[in-house]
């Protein structure tokens, strides 16, 4: 596929503030590094940025991914790094030769043998110069305008277009494609468990882009005057949240490294906090990447995952003066993560050491490390109920065909609590995991996996005999992939996303619709942009796992 609107799709910003800084010196033939046209030079980086990044980092030092810095790439040389894109890896690395033609694959291996462009800061009057407002928060409707029942829309990433699909649930029709920031990463809505909520929790929705863009999503108005404020907080980001009591919405950055605090009402950029320290080695790091932010439920706080430095930090919001932030010190590198039934735990992964992670956030410490198997990814997560451990979560693995499962209930299963109740073993490495309540199967995907039977197909286990009962493949189709599944509200179908890994402005996905009791395919909605993950109402409100 030919990309010269590529930089158009792409955090054009990122590339922008990419382009103020000084090219490296790769176009002087700087000692052992290759040279690049200035043309070639610029697609590479939009490449990378797309693909590479977030595994791997902005400066290139690894994380998920291993580093990418010119002193261990040059000693793979051109044709092995070329090999290594195109087919990818078994340690979870996908293969790229289904949506880049070898060409742009040329190009990249040579960009990651060139010293990296360090991008600019962020400033908090540039946020708010970057800050919009469309509909103002007196003109929001006092009810929902639409007639359709809200409470079981599904809120769609199209991942290439930079839009969220709005869907109905009940009636699977497209209501609304709302523009947003490239590539949404996470949607969030104040939710019922938490004791300090907002009042109509599940109304407001507030998404978080690659390229670093906040927008706010009003899902009782009409389709035309759903996007009601956006911001800018970062030029590469992945997580956002809101506050217990409904006041403000915190965005943790990629690059920059920081989080920016602003007003949930009028989006209005109010604070940034350095992401910078020390991490768990006692070594200082300048990219420590903001990934997984949650609010807390119980108390007036966010946890917020300090990736590089194998931090949780516990943000007190109830006083932005005099911000109190406990640093919990835990494992490298955090990524994303979900809270036990309670609501107290939250469990994360830390990829590169193994771990499942876990915080009390009434104490504010480190509560446990679960050794697991390689890269865990556990997605939004999954918490049911076990015959024999009780209570447990469970994890896919980026770098393995595997799910881990351990106990989350140390009040009532004391001696099973954050340890390694057992495994299912599943045909290829995956990025997500999810259940509901009132269904008697686990489904996980296996995207991470290079061959496309298993990277098209899911996985569903019983919770009761812990064995794969079925394998559904989703699509036949080159470069397509089944990825993130969620539930319906009343936990009676699951949504699958059948995802075009490349790059296009035309529909090219669907989801696949499942009955969750006989695991037959139920209907299809089309005429989507690449769609990644569904965020159901209900389900995210009221803390369903």
């Amino acid at each position: 596929m030919k990309r010269k609107t590529l930089t158009k799709l792409v955090t054009a910003s990122f590339l922008a503030a990419s382009a103020l800084t000084v090219i490296p010196t790769a176009f002087a033939a700087k000692a052992k590094q290759p040279t690049m046209s200035e043309a070639d030079y610029e697609t590479a980086k939009s490449l990378y940025f797309q693909r590479c990044a977030g595994c791997h980092g902005v400066l290139r030092k690894g994380a998920t991914g291993k580093s990418l810095e010119p002193k261990n790439t040059l000693k793979k040389g051109q044709k092995r790094l070329e090999k290594i894109i195109t087919l990818g890896t078994e340690g979870g690395m996908n293969n790229f030769d289904d949506i880049m033609s070898k060409k742009e694959i040329s190009m990249l291996a040579t960009y990651i043998q060139i010293d990296p462009p360090k991008p600019p800061e962020m400033s908090l009057d540039l946020m708010k110069k970057r800050h919009k407002v469309y509909v103002q928060p007196k003109d929001y409707p006092s009810k929902p305008m639409h007639g359709r029942n809200w409470e079981n829309f599904f809120l769609v990433i199209e991942r290439d277009v930079g839009k969220v699909a709005i869907i109905d649930g009940d009636k699977h029709e497209v209501v609304a494609h709302i523009e947003t920031g490239y590539a949404v990463h996470v949607l969030k809505a104040a939710e019922h468990h938490n004791k300090l909520h907002a009042k109509d929790p599940g109304r407001f929705w507030y998404t978080m882009g690659r390229d670093g863009k906040l927008t706010k999503i009003d899902l009782w108005a009409m389709p035309d005057k759903m996007r009601v404020a956006e911001v800018q907080v970062a030029y590469d980001a992945r997580d956002v949240a809101v506050s217990g009591d409904g006041k403000y919405i915190i965005g943790g950055g990629y690059w920059p490294p920081h989080f920016a605090i602003v007003d949930a009402e009028t989006m209005e950029p109010l604070k940034v906090v350095s992401s910078r320290g020390v991490n768990v080695d006692g070594d200082y790091v300048e990219e420590s990447r903001v990934a997984a932010i949650y609010d807390t439920p119980n108390q007036s706080s966010w946890l917020v995952a300090m990736k590089e430095l194998g931090q949780m930090w516990q943000v007190d919001y109830s006083d932005l003066d005099n911000l109190r932030i406990d640093k919990i010190n835990s494992a490298k590198f955090l990524h994303d993560g979900f809270y036990d039934p309670t609501g107290r735990y939250f469990q994360i992964a830390a990829n590169a050491s193994n771990k499942m992670v876990v915080v009390d956030t009434e104490t504010r410490k480190l509560e446990a490390m679960i050794d697991v198997d390689k890269l865990p990814h556990p997605g939004p997560g999954a918490n049911w109920n076990d015959p024999k451990c009780g209570p447990v979560g469970g994890t896919t693995h980026l770098g393995t065909g595997l799910v881990s499962v351990w106990g989350n209930d140390p009040k009532g299963h004391k001696d099973q609590a954050w340890k390694l109740c057992y495994t299912v073993e599943t045909d290829g490495a995956g990025v997500f995991i999810r259940t509901h309540p009132k269904s008697d199967y686990v489904w996980a995907d296996q995207t991470k996996h290079p061959e496309p039977e298993v990277q098209q197909s899911i996985q569903v286990f019983d919770k009761k005999t812990r064995k794969i009962v079925k394998t559904i493949r989703l699509t036949k189709k080159k470069g397509y992939a089944a990825v993130h599944m969620e539930f319906n509200n009343d936990g009676s179908e699951v949504w699958v996303s059948i995802w075009n890994r490349a790059d296009s402005k035309k529909p090219n996905g669907e989801i696949v619709i499942f009955d969750a009791k006989t695991l037959k395919e139920k209907a299809r909605v089309k005429g989507l942009y690449a769609p990644t993950g569904k965020f159901n109402v209900h389900n995210r409100v009221n803390h369903v796992t």
